[in-house]
């Protein structure tokens, strides 16, 4: 029989796998937004060019959304990393996030059917408000871990939940401004926007957040 210990990596591997497929789904769901240009039998090469240059608000939204649903699978690998066990008030949040990540397709595609538009701005607007919602859903997500150290392993300092937690603080701002910025500028709201990738890949806590074993 398996002991305490062996039953609680058992169900927190169950939860990053699913979580791991719904990820895998959402980033693949995003090449559906480049489509082959529709042509006349004869084609030159001029034309052809030109047709799949104008493509390219269908790539600058892909991209966007590529690098940060791999920033936020990322994210989640490393919360997970800090997880000895899961109780339902964990599996809830953990829901509510996996629901907004497979969300992102849809203002993927708003994005890039509107970029090249009048209504950018608003199309920018409506995509970095998604971001805010699923900012919203890490930091709920970490405070159903981190909070009184509910659920995180013995050996994990409370100076790395701080900067955690004050990392993704940051990021839900960051989301609202560039929700803002959109509405007035959207590449300027974009490039905001854009710019957590940086402070995503300098949080990288792995070597801090390595269980030790007993």
């Amino acid at each position: 029989m398996p002991g305490p210990k062996e039953s609680a990596e058992k169900e927190t591997g169950r939860v990053e796998a699913f979580s791991d497929g719904v990820f895998a789904i959402a980033i693949t769901l995003l090449i559906l937004e480049l489509h082959v240009p529709p042509f006349p039998a004869v084609i030159t090469p001029a034309a052809l060019l030109a047709a799949l240059l104008k493509l390219w608000p269908s790539a600058v939204a892909l991209v966007l959304s590529f690098f940060v649903i791999l920033i936020m699978w990322i994210s989640h690998h490393e919360l997970m990393r800090l997880v000895r066990r899961v109780d339902n008030r964990f599996l809830i949040a953990n829901g509510v996030l996996l629901l907004m990540v497979t969300v992102v397709p849809f203002p993927t595609a708003v994005l890039a059917q509107y970029l090249s538009t009048p209504a950018a701005n608003a199309a920018a607007a409506f995509y970095c408000g998604t971001f805010v919602l699923i900012g919203a859903a890490y930091n709920v997500l970490f405070a159903s871990v981190a909070s009184n150290r509910r659920l995180v392993h013995h050996n994990v300092s409370d100076e790395l939940l701080e900067k955690i937690g004050t990392a993704y603080r940051m990021g839900f701002l960051v989301y609202v401004l560039a929700t803002a910025v959109s509405w007035w500028y959207a590449p300027a709201g974009l490039i905001l926007y854009s710019s957590l990738w940086i402070l995503w890949i300098a949080l990288s806590y792995r070597d801090q957040s390595q269980p030790t074993p007993p």
